[in-house]
């Protein structure tokens, strides 16, 4: 049976009653919409925001809330940090429940992403810590109106440094896909200039980015908050003050108040980086001296020479389709649709996508044959190879550093005719041919490119065999054989491309 940690502070810091507790957000972030008018700005990559009874902060969390909207179908991870209010906790704690529960239903914990963090000394599972604490809870109705569908990895913050913090929060970064929410009240309990004067304070140390600048009363969350300063401070993300109020502006008296504040950072703009020319590599290799059975692609030498003229006028083009396409496969979970393209790149054309990372393999799925539009089977195929090659599991934004990105425009085939096997390898030309071979309904396609990792003939054949499902000495007289030509262009650089194109987006 899943565990769930059920809702402790329901009916108290907000309403038990889900529809009076719907209603009651909505409210909330219709006042704060309003107030942005039509120019929401950036969507943040974290947003501090604070976890005192509705009434009294309701209003301030909102404004930040209000900004995550835009990105409802984007974000799918929350990282949510707060402080310990009731059990003493040494480091970060996670918790052990499968889901977290609210009148507004249950909250997946992201397990994948909390196991990554496991292994640092600073973490532990400590449900103990989660059973009765509101920090974290009192921000999941916001967030469960606010997005659509998402996980959460829950972490009460005890005693521990910016450095420590920010360790948990690089490895949980992620992309367009994650969002931090670091849960915080300011100033406890002083008077109403007295409280602004110490909130004022510490709104400075998060403008500027100084964790060391919040006073011990400053902040309730401030070992959360000195760590998303830390992080900030180093990826150079920008900080926006988004309201700053206390419980004697909204629903209290002046006498005896508590401070609230929220905040929003977002991810700088990479800076836009001149144009390249894309880098096209077409291998073509003479046959060996002698007759050479089973002839080559159909007018192989024209199709290589206009294929590569095409790729050279718009090959950058096509690379920024595979990597929209692939971007926008993170973000929205289907492939880029390939409009107002170039008349050429309208006509139909085959094409693989071959993804590596390291030099190895990470993904590669394509078009043996022309069917559709080139560009259209560009997005199509950039988007199965990241995340549908059944041999891999999907691809993460983490894994964009580093990736390298190849597309393969391919000749007609050509079929082959020989003898026997002997016959058949002897008319193979390593670095050239593209191969495609089927028997007893089990069919395989190699990529001319493949060459480079198996220049033996004997073993490029062999593994092609293995690959449709077939033995690596199988032969018998229904072999078949086509060979195809594949002009490429490559790019070794994705994921500094994919920021540049991120950025604009």
């Amino acid at each position: 049976m899943p565990s769930v940690r059920e809702a402790a502070v329901a009916g108290q810091f907000y309403p038990g009653n889900t529809a009076e507790l719907d209603a009651q957000v909505r409210r909330y972030l219709a006042v704060a919409e309003r107030s942005l008018g039509d120019d929401s700005g950036p969507v943040p990559k974290a947003i501090i925001a604070p976890h005192a009874g509705y009434i009294y902060s309701g209003p301030i969390a909102a404004s930040a809330y209000a900004r995550l909207k835009p990105a409802h179908a984007v974000i799918t991870r929350v990282v949510l940090l707060g402080p310990c209010h009731r059990v003493p906790v040494r480091g970060l704690a996670l918790s052990g429940a499968d889901y977290f529960r609210t009148p507004l239903g249950d909250v997946p914990v992201d397990k994948n992403a909390a196991a990554t963090i496991l292994d640092l000394p600073q973490v532990e599972v400590f449900d103990a810590a989660h059973a009765l604490e509101h920090s974290l809870e009192v921000h999941l109705p916001f967030l469960q109106v606010v997005l659509d569908d998402f996980a959460v990895v829950p972490l009460v913050v005890g005693d521990a440094n910016p450095q420590q913090v920010a360790q948990v929060l690089d490895a949980l970064w992620g992309g367009p896909e994650t969002v931090i929410v670091v849960s915080s009240d300011l100033s406890h309990y002083l008077d109403y200039d007295a409280a602004r004067r110490i909130d004022a304070a510490t709104c400075r140390a998060v403008e500027t980015l100084n964790p060391a600048a919040i006073s011990r009363d400053g902040a309730c969350g401030r070992y959360p908050v000195g760590g998303l300063l830390e992080t900030a401070k180093r990826r150079g993300l920008q900080v926006t003050t988004l309201d700053l109020r206390n419980s004697g502006d909204t629903a209290g008296s002046k006498d005896h108040v508590v401070g609230y504040g929220s905040w929003m950072f977002v991810e700088p703009k990479p800076a836009a980086r001149p144009a390249r020319a894309p880098k096209v590599t077409v291998s073509v290799r003479k046959a060996a001296p002698g007759t050479v059975k089973g002839k080559p692609p159909v007018s192989s030498p024209d199709f290589l020479a206009a294929t590569e003229a095409m790729l050279r006028r718009h090959g950058g083009t096509l690379l920024d389709l595979a990597r929209r396409s692939i971007l926008n496969g993170l973000d929205h979970g289907k492939p880029l649709a390939a409009d107002g393209l170039d008349g050429e790149l309208k006509k139909p054309g085959a094409a693989f996508v071959t993804l590596k990372r390291s030099g190895r393999l990470r993904g590669c799925i394509g078009s043996s044959e022309a069917y559709r539009p080139l560009a259209n089977d560009v997005a199509e195929n950039a988007f199965r190879a990241a995340f549908r090659d059944p041999r891999f599991p999907p691809l993460a934004a983490d894994e964009l550093d580093g990736l390298g990105l190849s597309i393969s425009v391919l000749s007609p085939q050509a079929p082959m005719t020989f003898a026997g096997e002997a016959d058949f390898l002897a008319a193979l030309r390593p670095g050239a041919d593209g191969l495609v071979i089927e028997d007893n309904r089990r069919r395989a396609l190699f990529l001319p490119s493949v060459w480079e990792q198996l220049p033996d003939v004997r073993k490029f054949v062999e593994h092609l065999k293995v690959k449709a499902g077939l033995s690596k000495d199988h032969w018998s007289p229904g072999f078949k054989a086509w060979r195809f030509a594949a002009a490429e262009i490559g790019d070794d650089d994705f994921g500094k491309a994919a920021a540049s194109w991120r950025g604009d987006a």
